[in-house]
C-alpha cells in the first residue's frame, strides 16, 4: 500500500467541492488524459467515471467507481484499468483548524499490480500520488483564495 499525507490550506468543504465534481478529476489526478463521461450523480456510492489515462500515445480507458461516500470526511474509489487489474484509492478529509489533512491510500485490488505489489510499484505509486495531491492543494488554495477575494 501507498500512503500519501498533505495539509491543504483549504477547509473539507471547499476541498469536497473539487471532488465531488467528476468533469473536474482529469486536473488533479496525475495520468488523466481525459474524462469521457461522469455519471450525474457523482459521487455518490455506485457512481462512476470513465477516464482516459496515460502517457503519451500510449493509452486506456479506465472505470473508476465510488465505493464509499461520506460527504466532505470520506471517498473511496475502485479504479479499473484492464487488463492491469484494479486498485483501491481511499481518501479521508480531515479537519485541521481551518484546514484540511488529506490522506491518501493506493492498495491494488486485482490483476498484475498484486503481484508486483511492494516497496518498488508503492514506491512509484506514493511519487505519483504526492504530485496529484500537490496539484488538489494547489487548486483549492486558489480557488480559496479567489473565493475570499484574493488573486487567482
Amino acid at each position: 500500500m501507498a500512503r500519501n499525507r498533505r495539509l491543504i490550506l483549504s477547509s473539507p468543504s471547499e476541498v469536497w467541492d473539487l471532488l465531488s465534481d467528476g468533469r473536474r478529476y482529469g486536473e488533479w489526478v496525475t495520468g488523466t488524459q481525459q474524462v469521457l463521461a461522469v455519471d450525474p450523480d457523482w459521487p455518490n456510492v455506485g457512481a462512476r467515471l470513465r477516464v482516459r489515462v496515460g502517457m503519451g500515445p500510449l493509452t486506456l480507458d479506465d472505470t473508476v467507481v465510488v465505493r464509499i461516500s461520506e460527504p466532505r470526511r470520506r471517498l473511496e474509489l475502485e479504479a479499473r484499468a484492464e487488463p492491469f487489474g484494479a486498485a483501491r484509492i481511499a481518501m479521508r478529509l480531515i479537519p485541521w483548524g481551518e484546514h484540511t489533512l488529506f490522506v491518501i491510500d493506493w492498495h491494488p485490488l486485482r490483476g498484475p499490480g498484486t503481484r508486483m505489489h511492494g516497496l518498488p510499484v508503492d514506491y512509484v505509486v506514493a511519487i505519483r500520488n504526492g504530485m496529484m495531491l500537490t496539484k488538489l492543494a494547489r487548486i483549492a488554495v486558489r480557488e480559496h483564495g479567489a473565493s475570499l477575494g484574493g488573486p487567482r
